[in-house]
């Protein structure tokens, strides 16, 4: 398939160029492991990847991206837990100091939460999207009424809201609260829109996004 064939051109090029650039990164990361000190949660989305939106190296961040940047309540109950695996994972064997929530414009998870399109989907046709970006009933009803569901308003507030339930079920997590709380892990919850090219930070103090000096 042509897609395929384009990304086998792309190795070829980093064989040739930017491997050889990387090549001692590369082996101190063989020789030593990883140690990142950065968690990121990001979007699935194609259009948004953090490694180029931060402009970072290899090894310098652990990366974790799902459908809408979302990450699920802790809960002990049996069943695949990838997010809080890799959340697990990044603060308990990795011992990042800092986990950045990425939200971006354009979503297509958040704008399905809030138009509900995919409601009732069974799985393997839009039912598994549909509960996972479940994870955002509890905040569609405060958008909808005060945005509806239609607007480039409306999903803007969405997109934003789903950063703040994605730290909010951050700090549900034992080890991330006590972490947080003695000061050795701090949350961030960033938004991007690749049709303005300038980062957002959350101050949780007010609720709202600012752009990154």
């Amino acid at each position: 398939m042509p897609e395929f064939a384009h990304l086998l051109e792309g190795y070829r090029r980093f064989r040739a160029e930017g491997y050889p650039k990387q090549r001692e990164r590369f082996d101190h990361l063989v020789e030593q492991g990883q140690s990142p000190k950065l968690l990121v949660i990001a979007c699935s989305d194609s259009r948004v990847d953090p490694a180029q939106i931060f402009d970072v190296d290899p090894g310098q961040i652990f990366v974790v991206r799902n459908v809408a940047a979302l990450v699920p309540p802790f809960e002990t109950t049996p069943g695949l837990h990838g997010v809080s695996a890799a959340l697990e994972f990044a603060v308990q064997v990795l011992k990042v100091r800092q986990i950045v929530v990425m939200g971006h414009g354009m979503c297509g998870g958040t704008k399905a939460a809030l138009t509900q399109e995919l409601l009732g989907a069974p799985p393997g046709e839009g039912g598994f999207i549909a509960n996972w970006i479940g994870l955002l009933d509890g905040v569609r009803g405060m958008v909808a009424e005060k945005y509806g569901t239609e607007s480039r308003e409306a999903e803007r507030a969405m997109e934003h809201a789903a950063v703040r339930v994605s730290l909010d079920n951050l700090r549900s997590f034992p080890c991330v609260r006590q972490l947080e709380r003695t000061g050795a892990l701090k949350l961030h919850g960033t938004f991007f829109a690749i049709s303005e090219g300038v980062l957002h930070i959350l101050n949780e103090e007010t609720g709202l996004f600012e752009p990154a000096d």
